[in-house]
């Protein structure tokens, strides 16, 4: 998700069977107006329901939801619509989260760009990886999340970078 290319991949995992689902939240969710109006929030929730509709949710079934900032609006929806005793907060971790990982990556792929091996361990060196692929072809940044606010700093367009460069 803290990733700076695509959107953000949003997956259900079923722990008992394996059953896995996702979807996207566009990456123009991560960038202005959207992402001030923080519209990727809504979309979380959209696509979490719609994600649980395909997986046919059981009426006992207990939820883990990550506690990433996506889905701050998310988890008080699920506990209005689910009930307070079925919805937890997680940090995600196994199975589920490598589904989301694996995800991610296919999705990234498919745009052209190829992860650094080590890039979970190196998380820095993995934004500035992506970066660099980003900045060489200016066409690319349409596939980044730009509303992130310190991003400014070094992703520079427009005529003030132009008049920098001569």
């Amino acid at each position: 998700m803290g990733d700076l290319l695509f959107g953000a991949v949003i997956g259900v995992h079923r722990k008992e069977t394996d059953e896995f689902h996702y979807d996207v939240i566009p990456v123009h969710y991560f960038q202005n107006p959207d992402f001030r109006k923080k519209l990727y929030l809504k979309k979380a929730t959209e696509l979490t329901l719609r994600l649980f509709q395909q997986m046919k949710l059981g009426t006992e079934e207990p939820i883990e939801i990550c506690s990433s900032f996506v889905f701050d609006e998310t988890r008080p929806e699920l506990v209005r619509q689910f009930g307070e005793n079925r919805v937890r907060t997680s940090v995600i971790t196994g199975k589920a989260q490598d589904n989301v990982e694996t995800a991610y990556l296919d999705e990234v792929r498919n745009l052209g760009y190829k992860p650094l091996p080590d890039r979970d361990e190196k998380r820095a060196r993995s934004f500035f990886h992506m970066l660099r692929w980003v900045k060489n072809d200016p066409t690319r940044m349409k596939l980044a999340k730009t509303g992130w606010p310190r991003l400014k700093r070094y992703i520079r367009t427009g005529p003030v970078e132009q008049e920098r460069r001569r």
